[in-house]
């Protein structure tokens, strides 16, 4: 069960007309490809995806891209809109958190006889072999598993905090602590949850039971916590140890892009040479909507007009006419015209940047044509004054269909 119906308040304005899990990221997926990626890389074919809040451009993007054929009942993705199902007995609410959304429809783990329910966010940048985690699970015979990752205790606050003893069984736990305790042999390193956790079945239905009657509706908040109190086998997964085929080393990264900051500096990620987060690995690969646009183009070859893309990843459709792209992210359909140059910015798609125009250290959204000879990100107070906003590290983000006057 995929939780996708976060409104992503922080993300605004990319989340103005979408959920921050069909927020567009990497030139041509959606933040939700990735974790249906992961559950179906690592062989796991029953995937719910649990809706709420702007969800039409989600809903059309797993509609259009995510569907297998109709013979096998047990391959299914289906979308999960919050319906009220329990009309009667909650009266008319919607998800009133992470562990309502599975409550409000328990039904369907119990009309699919599951063993093991896999509750995962919809809206991380990470690859996990998923299978691994319900191997350790098993193994351990544990009634919670929690994937965990590692990070400085001055950032930990934003995220669910564990305290583990020598075996990795979760004794304690905080979400989102003032003041974050870290682990014993790593005082500057607190141990976090990547909110994605493995329930029995069983397990997974007494607690959300019991915290509906007690009035508990988040995981973080409420099951977890519950839970260890009430003396469930409560385990830590390490992420580090989570193997990726074609991955060597550790699987390290994962980001979650809550904020614009965030978002911007995990697109940056993917253009260094050798980027930690890989795109490329067809052990591992990252599936998305099809779409027929024509390849990249680039055009003009005399003196400065010059098309050309130097460290940045371009998508389908893209045209580059004489202009120049820079450690830059470019989407679908996007035409950069002659003497324009793009440097350090995310373009999503059908962006027209006009001649002469220079933009740095920005998000330019779907559907934005930009006038010749304007510019982005050189002079913040005329940014602010067109009505964009602009970050704490001066990120500039142009809203969907920006009208330049």
């Amino acid at each position: 069960m995929i939780l996708a119906g976060g409104q992503g308040t922080r993300l605004s304005p990319l989340t103005a007309k979408r959920s921050k899990p069909a927020v567009p990221f990497g030139s041509k997926y959606r933040i939700i490809d990735f974790a249906l990626n992961n559950f179906i890389n690592s062989g796991i074919f029953s995937i719910y995806v649990l809706t709420q809040f702007k969800a039409q451009s989600l809903t059309e993007h797993i509609q259009r891209g995510w569907r297998f054929g109709t013979f096998l009942s047990d391959y299914f993705i289906t979308l999960v809109p919050a319906q009220m199902y329990r009309y009667e007995e909650l009266g008319p609410v919607w998800y009133r958190g992470t562990a309502d959304a599975v409550y409000q429809n328990l039904h369907l783990v119990q009309n699919y006889h599951a063993d093991y329910v896999a509750v995962f966010s919809g809206d991380h940048i990470y690859k996990m072999n998923v299978a691994h985690m319900i191997e350790m699970h098993e193994d351990t015979r544990a009634d919670i598993t929690i994937a965990a990752y590692p990070m400085p205790v001055s950032q930990a606050s934003r995220f669910g905090v564990m305290q583990v003893d020598e075996r990795y069984r979760i004794i304690g736990f905080e979400e989102k602590p003032k003041e974050p305790k870290g682990l014993p042999d790593k005082p500057d390193t607190a141990l976090t949850s990547m909110g994605n956790y493995i329930f029995s079945a069983k397990a997974l239905e007494e607690l959300l039971h019991e915290a509906e009657r007690e009035g508990g509706y988040d995981f973080g908040k409420d099951i977890i916590p519950k839970a260890i109190r009430d003396g469930y086998h409560v385990q830590a997964y390490d992420f580090a140890r989570n193997p990726i085929p074609g991955q060597t080393g550790p699987n390290t990264y994962w980001r979650d892009v809550g904020t614009l900051d965030a978002y911007f500096d995990a697109s940056m990620d993917l253009v260094s040479a050798k980027p930690e987060f890989d795109l490329y690995n067809p052990e591992f690969p990252l599936r998305t909507a099809m779409e027929f646009s024509p390849p990249a183009k680039f055009v003009h070859e005399a003196g400065d007009r010059t098309g050309r893309s130097l460290n940045s990843l371009l998508a389908g459709g893209v045209i580059v006419s004489g202009g120049t792209v820079r450690e830059s992210v470019v989407s679908r359909r996007v035409r950069v015209n002659s003497y324009a140059e793009v440097n350090r910015s995310v373009i999503l798609d059908e962006v027209e940047i006009g001649r002469h125009c220079r933009i740095q250290n920005a998000i330019i959204d779907k559907n934005v044509h930009i006038p010749p000879g304007t510019q982005i990100g050189y002079d913040l107070e005329l940014d602010r004054s067109r009505g964009f906003v602009i970050t704490e590290s001066g990120v500039v983000v142009v809203p969907k269909s920006y009208n330049f006057k």
